[in-house]
C-alpha cells in the first residue's frame, strides 16, 4: 500500500467516524426543547422537592443527598431552550426560556431560603457550600463542556444517560441553594458568589447550546438581519464581562494551590535544623503575602539556622517576610494531649455511669418481676384463720399459671360453701381468676 493509498483511507475511515450527521435528528431534538421549556403544574413541585433536598444535603454536607437532587432538577431545560433560541434566531422561544428560567430561579430562592430559615441543623463545616462561593474559570470550562454534550445528547436520534451526567456536572440547584443560605443567614458574600456561579452556568450552557445548534443547522425562525447580528454582538461582549472575574478566581486559586505546594516541598526537605524539629505547619491564604507559619520544637532556633531556613525558603520561592516561627509547638502539643487526656477520661467514666445505671435498672426490673411472683403466705394464713379457727395448717403455692391453696381442717370438715367463699375471697385477694382450694 502507497503513502497515498493509507493517507486516502485513514482520511475517509476518520471522517467517518466523526461524522455526526447520520446520527442526529435536529427537528425532534428542536421540537423535545420546545416542549420541555414551559415550566407549570408537577414541574414547580419537582423544582421545590429538589431545592429542598439539595438544601437538605448542603446542609448536612452530603455529597449523594446533593447529586439525587441535581439529576431530580428541571433547571436544565429553559437554559437549553434559550440557547437554541438565540442560535435559530427565534426571539419568542428566547424570551419564553427567559420567563420561566426567571420563574424557575425565584422559585428556587423562596424555596432555600425557607429551608435554611427554618432547619434547626448547624453547618458547622460547609465545604459543599463553600465550594460553591467562589466559582473560577474551571467552572466556566465544566459549564461549558457540559452544555456542549448536554445539547449533543439532546440532538442524538437515540438518546442514553448522558444529560443525567451533564446535570450532575453542571450543577445548577448548589449555587442556587447556596444563595439562600447566603439569604437567610445575611451572609452576602456566599449569596453572591453562588449567584454568580449560577449565571455563569447559566451562560456557558446556553453559549454551548448556541454553538452545536449553529454548527448542527438547526433550521432558523427567522433570517437574520443587521439587527440581529448587533444584537450577537452584543451578547458576545457580555459573555466577555461575565468571564473576567472568573479569570480573577482562577489565578487566585492557581496561586493558593501553587503556595500550598511551595510549602509542603519545603517543610519536606528542612525538617531537621541542627537540634529544632519542624513540627508542624499552617499556611494562610486570606492575607497579602501568603504566610507560612512553622510550629518548632527542640532547641531553640538559633542565628544561623533562621539564616538556612530562610535561604531554602527563598529556594522554594517562599520570601523570608512569609515565614512566621512559631516555638512553643512542644508546650502546645503537651497542652493538647492533656486536654484530650481529660476529655478520653470524662468520657470513659460517662461510658461507666451510663452502664451502671443501665445495671441497676436491669436489677430493679429482676427484682420487681420476683416480687411478683413471691406469694404472700404468712399474710394469707393469719386472715383465713382469723375466720376460720379451725384450719390448722396453709400451704400457698404456684402451678403453671394458677394458685393452689391447701388446707389443712383435722378436727371438723370443712362446709363446700366455705371452700367457695374462701376460693372467692382468694381470687380478689390476689387479683387472678385462676385459684384451687384443696382442703385435707
Amino acid at each position: 500500500m502507497t503513502y497515498k493509498e493509507f493517507n486516502h483511507k485513514a482520511r475517509k475511515f476518520f471522517r467517518e467516524q466523526l461524522r455526526v450527521t447520520d446520527y442526529i435528528d435536529v427537528q425532534a431534538a428542536s421540537e423535545n426543547i420546545r416542549n420541555n421549556v414551559p415550566f407549570r403544574g408537577p414541574t414547580i413541585y419537582i423544582l421545590f422537592v429538589a431545592i429542598v433536598i439539595a438544601s437538605v444535603g448542603l446542609n448536612v454536607n452530603s455529597i449523594p443527598v446533593i447529586i439525587g437532587a441535581m439529576l431530580i432538577s428541571p433547571l436544565m431545560s429553559p437554559i437549553i431552550g434559550f440557547g437554541m433560541g438565540l442560535g435559530t434566531n427565534d426571539t419568542k422561544l428566547l424570551l419564553h426560556s427567559l420567563k420561566n428560567l426567571g420563574i424557575m430561579f425565584g422559585i428556587s430562592l423562596i424555596a432555600s431560603t425557607l429551608y435554611f430559615l427554618v432547619t434547626p441543623l448547624e453547618t458547622d463545616n460547609p465545604t459543599e457550600l463553600l465550594a460553591r462561593t467562589n466559582p473560577s474559570i474551571y467552572d466556566v470550562m465544566i459549564a461549558f463542556f457540559g452544555g456542549l454534550a448536554g445539547i449533543l445528547e439532546l440532538s442524538r436520534k437515540e438518546r442514553g444517560t448522558v444529560i443525567s451526567g451533564v446535570a450532575i456536572a453542571t450543577a445548577l440547584m448548589p449555587p442556587l441553594c447556596t444563595v439562600g443560605y447566603g439569604i437567610a443567614k445575611l451572609n452576602w458574600h456566599y449569596a453572591g458568589g453562588a449567584l454568580y456561579l449560577f449565571f455563569i452556568n447559566c451562560v456557558f450552557i446556553a453559549l454551548a447550546t448556541f454553538l452545536v445548534v449553529k454548527f448542527l443547522h438547526y433550521p432558523m425562525a427567522e433570517e437574520q438581519d443587521k439587527r440581529s447580528r448587533r444584537k450577537m454582538i452584543s451578547y458576545s461582549l457580555l459573555i466577555l464581562v461575565v468571564l473576567v472575574p472568573s479569570f480573577f478566581s482562577a489565578y487566585n486559586i492557581v496561586r493558593e494551590n501553587q503556595f500550598a505546594t511551595q510549602a509542603r516541598h519545603f517543610v519536606r526537605d528542612n525538617k531537621t535544623v541542627g537540634g529544632t524539629y519542624i513540627f508542624d505547619y499552617t499556611t494562610d491564604t486570606s492575607v497579602k503575602p501568603y504566610t507560612l507559619t512553622l510550629r518548632l520544637a527542640g532547641e531553640t532556633l538559633g542565628k544561623d539556622a533562621r539564616a538556612k531556613l530562610y535561604t531554602e525558603a527563598e529556594k522554594h520561592g517562599i520570601h523570608h517576610d512569609q515565614i512566621i516561627f512559631q516555638e512553643d509547638a512542644t508546650i502546645e502539643v503537651r497542652r493538647l494531649n492533656e486536654t484530650e487526656i481529660m476529655k478520653d477520661w470524662l468520657s470513659s467514666t460517662e461510658e461507666q455511669l451510663r452502664q451502671r445505671d443501665d445495671s441497676i435498672r436491669s436489677l430493679n426490673a429482676q427484682l420487681d418481676a420476683y416480687a411478683a411472683l413471691v406469694l404472700p403466705s404468712g399474710q394469707i394464713a393469719a386472715e383465713l384463720r382469723s375466720q376460720w379457727p379451725e384450719i390448722t395448717d396453709v400451704t400457698l403455692a404456684r402451678a403453671d399459671s394458677s394458685i393452689i391453696l391447701l388446707l389443712s381442717t383435722p378436727s371438723v370438715e370443712l362446709p363446700a360453701e366455705d371452700t367457695q367463699r374462701i376460693q372467692n375471697w382468694l381470687s380478689v385477694r390476689l387479683q387472678t381468676p385462676k385459684v384451687e382450694v384443696i382442703v385435707r
